[in-house]
């Protein structure tokens, strides 16, 4: 997959978020990302063929790593990054209906001209009425999706400490066999840095709502404190 591209999609939205949204954002391509593209993958890259059993039974190797292993790490961590960026796209989708919209209104009028076209493109939109409930929604699908990848982890692999010795009994194997988890320190250290990360992005989704909210009651905040965050 084009995580590059990826990025620049979602990044669209950067502009029109909030500071702790451009946080969110930052923490999602750094430590979330680059760290899957350009380390995770690699320490998993072998696992299947890591994973060795101490049998010359065909199909036992396989039926165990499916036994321990039931869904690749990496692809679990990639199908999460997807789906918890996604709900930025609504975002970006209200904002550009709303340029379209202004762009119609100038057509009308007769002011269409190259300049103020650019400058449609260029505009900023501050988070009030329609975008705020956009970009509350899209808080909110971040969180629930965040905590359900999190609850699917737990469910998957309740010990999220790789061992190095694991047994297996299933068929074909003759016996109770042991099988050997290839790097299973580095795999424990990514694993607790990617679990933790996602901890991260709720606690910012969660801040990022309870600001919004407190910004939509309370008009009367400071005013440097609204700069920063907006």
């Amino acid at each position: 997959m084009n995580w590059g591209t990826f990025y620049a999609v979602i990044s669209g939205v950067n502009r029109h978020s909030t500071g702790i949204g451009r946080i969110w954002l930052s923490v999602i391509f750094i430590f979330r990302i680059l760290v899957l593209v350009v380390a995770a993958e690699s320490v998993w890259g072998d696992e299947k063929s890591g994973f060795t059993c101490n049998t010359q039974q065909p199909g036992c190797d396989s039926v165990c790593y499916d036994q321990f292993f039931p869904i690749s790490h990496i692809r679990l961590w990639a199908l999460q990054l997807i789906l918890v960026s996604t709900p930025a796209l609504l975002v970006a989708m209200h904002v550009a209906h709303r340029r379209h919209i202004d762009k119609k209104i100038l057509k009308r009028k007769g002011h269409a001209s190259p300049k103020d076209l650019e400058q449609i493109k260029n505009q900023k939109f501050q988070i009030t009425g329609a975008l705020w409930w956009t970009y509350m929604i899209s808080i909110i699908f971040r969180i629930i999706l965040e905590v359900a990848f999190l609850y699917i982890f737990y469910l998957i692999y309740p010990d999220f400490k790789m061992v190095r010795l694991v047994k297996c009994d299933s068929y074909p194997c003759p016996n109770t066999v042991d099988c050997f988890i290839s790097r299973p320190t580095e795999k424990t250290i990514f694993t607790v840095f990617m679990l933790a990360v996602s901890g991260v992005c709720v606690l910012l989704n969660l801040a990022e709502a309870v600001y919004l909210f407190c910004r939509s009651c309370n008009s009367g905040q400071p005013k440097k404190l609204h700069a920063f965050l907006t």
